[in-house]
């Protein structure tokens, strides 16, 4: 199923020139950015629904608050699990909340299929926060659709992720690829770049790695974690 994700040696020097505040402040940047739309669309439909008094139309704004509703609770559970540090990082996470967390993602993608491919009923938090931020990664590169393939399995004392989306156009900025080998230079840094950051740190305080291909189509992302003492595969 997910064979060994061989990893690439990792830049301490480029990654610790970070300081936390900053690193802290785009990822923050990040989350408002990405609440904005669906929280503004609550807003506006709430308006609407005030002044509106056409059942038909009130149907529709209570929709479409629904939707947005909806949308805004899928991204918050995501930041929960993907940036925040919901549960402690040594304690497991349910395989079918992180599974509900992508799936939520896929469903506002849309034209995108999801095939999960996990062993277990749960996974260590470390290696959720990294899975959850590679499906991400995989999402925003399907710009048309296409089909994103997750898949983890515990081997040899390491957990092994592997994400691929595949469609008709993938986008990846290579940025976010040398930020996810711990290769980012300091002005690439930035809130498009700074969750891959993120688990590129997670991943070199781990003793793990993470690395990247893009080909025509297809862009495989892979991570390698060492199991967390004391916790039963």
């Amino acid at each position: 199923m997910v064979h060994a994700v061989r990893m690439f040696t990792q830049s301490k020097d480029k990654m610790n020139t970070t300081s936390s505040t900053e690193l802290a402040a785009l990822m923050c940047s990040r989350l408002c950015h990405d609440m904005l739309s669906p929280v503004g669309a609550l807003s506006n439909g709430l308006e609407l629904l005030a002044d509106e008094k056409d059942p038909e139309m009130r149907a529709r704004c209570i929709e479409l608050l629904e939707q947005s509703a909806r949308i805004s609770t899928g991204k918050l559970k995501f930041f929960r699990l993907a940036f925040g540090a919901a549960g402690g990082f040594g304690d497991a996470v349910p395989v079918e909340e992180a599974k509900g967390v992508i799936e939520a993602l896929v469903a506002e993608a849309r034209r995108v299929e999801l095939h999960w491919a996990i062993d277990g009923s749960s996974l260590p938090k470390p290696a959720v926060k990294v899975m959850l931020n590679l499906a991400q990664i995989g999402l925003d590169a399907l710009i048309r659709g296409g089909s994103l393939d997750v898949g983890a399995e515990l081997h040899d004392g390491n957990y092994e992720i592997v994400v691929r989306a595949v469609g008709d156009r993938v986008a990846f900025d290579e940025a976010i690829g040398r930020a996810l080998e711990g290769n980012l230079e300091h002005g690439e840094l930035s809130s498009r770049t700074a969750a891959a950051h993120m688990i590129a740190i997670l991943a070199e305080e781990l003793g793990g790695g993470l690395q990247y291909k893009r080909t025509e189509g297809t862009l495989v992302m892979g991570a390698v974690l060492p199991q967390p003492d004391g916790m039963i595969g």
